[in-house]
């Protein structure tokens, strides 16, 4: 299970420790991919090239960006994750890497959870 809140502003956020470091993360439930990461991480996570994907933001923009394969550890795991790096240093979580979690955001209290789901 992760555990997170929800800042000041409204955003559920979770932590997460890539290359030694603890880092902020927004989970983003408009993302349908699975990371999006600062280009200053790209050296630490050793990144395998995919291809180019074409993503369509929240305001219609279409943008080509290119795709990448790192291992990721989350929720305890190491895991395959694809990621596109950019310039900023805002880590985003998509919803194809929660597919196999409950996310539970509670405004009121300002927590999130994340739990993985069991059938």
């Amino acid at each position: 299970m992760i555990q997170g809140t929800v800042s000041d502003t409204g955003v559920p956020t979770i932590t997460l420790s890539i290359a030694e470091q603890e880092w902020t993360a927004t989970i983003d439930t408009g993302f349908n991919g699975d990371l999006e990461l600062p280009e200053a991480l790209r050296k630490a996570l050793n990144p395998q090239y995919i291809g180019e994907v074409t993503s369509v933001l929240a305001g219609g923009q279409t943008i080509v960006e290119e795709l990448y394969r790192v291992n990721f550890l989350f929720d305890g795991k190491m895991i395959p994750a694809e990621a596109t790096f950019v310039v900023n240093s805002d880590i985003l979580v998509g919803t194809h890497l929660l597919q196999e979690y409950r996310l539970e955001i509670d405004f009121v209290r300002r927590t999130v959870v994340l739990e993985k789901a069991v059938y």
